[in-house]
């Protein structure tokens, strides 16, 4: 560190040490280059939703121009009408897959909420044996797919009783251990144990502290974990565990139609932009929590 960086390192010290505002200048040329770089980046990652867009309002006759063209000369909304038409052809009402849809995501995801809150918090804040043993786990069970468990839950979901369920949907989602993960870090990082002990000491039992002082302070952290689990509850359609039609999801019914062919590319698309409006719509609302939650996870 030469001698012009030291004084500009006292400098600060000096000021944070009488508590006043440090503002580091940049050049103009500096943020235009930091600007241009997020431009580009941000044009990148928004070409394949634009394109899903365009191809969604696309009509037929443009899916056979040679060489394929990325915009839309007649936009149409032809493709999203067709949506309910095939929906209803499946002989089932489209609000019954909507209905199981909106059930088991909002069942799945309030249960899964509580019980991960549940388990985090001893994990995190608690004196017992074993418990990094629980949280070393925790990280092991992330690493095992959904396909390396399929035979072993059929089995064992056949022998509760409860294949071809709403239970078949809801039950195998609270496995995941990635919520309770992101928790225990949160409250690790986030919750000081003075004040838990302050709360004992005032009569405080351990669910009232849980939920009126600990969850409050980790909401960041469970509004990442609402997103991600939402997510997984409202794309669980394709389950293989449901086998009646009035029991299945809209993401399958939707899915359904998107598997025609090119005769109903464009339908398909559409398929694709209703079925991420609702996880759009919730990581908008807490976009904030999420990169707050990655950066006291240690996740990158």
């Amino acid at each position: 560190m030469n001698e012009k960086s030291f004084s500009v390192f006292r400098e600060i010290s000096r000021r944070r040490r009488e508590n006043k505002t440090v503002t580091l200048s940049r050049s103009k040329w500096g943020m235009a280059g930091i600007f241009l770089f997020l431009l580009i980046i941000s044009v990148y990652m928004a070409i394949p939703l634009v394109y899903t867009v365009l191809q969604s309002v696309k009509p037929i006759e443009e899916y056979y121009i040679y060489p394929p063209k990325f915009y839309v000369t007649n936009p149409t909304l032809d493709n999203y009408r067709a949506i309910l038409d095939s929906v209803e052809s499946l002989g089932v009402p489209f609000t019954r897959y909507l209905f199981n849809a909106v059930f088991t995501t909002v069942v799945g995801t309030g249960v899964y909420l509580i019980l991960a809150l549940v388990t985090a918090y001893p994990i995190a804040k608690s004196k017992i044996k074993g418990v990094k043993i629980l949280n070393a786990l925790l990280v092991y069970a992330m690493l095992f797919q959904n396909d390396t468990m399929a035979t072993l839950r059929f089995v064992v979901m056949s022998r509760m009783g409860i294949i071809d369920t709403y239970w078949a949907v809801i039950l195998p989602n609270l496995a995941n251990t990635m919520g309770v993960f992101l928790l225990v870090q949160f409250m690790s990082s986030n919750i000081s144990d003075s004040i838990l002990e302050a709360a004992r000491i005032d009569g405080a039992g351990e669910f009232k502290i849980l939920f009126r002082i600990v969850a409050p302070s980790v909401k960041a952290g469970w509004l990442t974990v609402l997103i991600f689990v939402f997510q997984s509850y409202w794309n669980a359609g394709n389950s293989p565990y449901i086998y009646s039609e009035n029991l299945k999801h809209i993401s399958e019914a939707m899915s359904s139609i998107a598997v025609s062919g090119i005769v109903r590319a464009g339908t398909g698309m559409a398929v694709t932009i209703l079925l991420m409006i609702p996880t759009i719509i919730i990581f908008l609302w807490n976009q904030r929590s999420i990169m707050n939650t990655m950066a006291h996870s240690g996740l990158k």
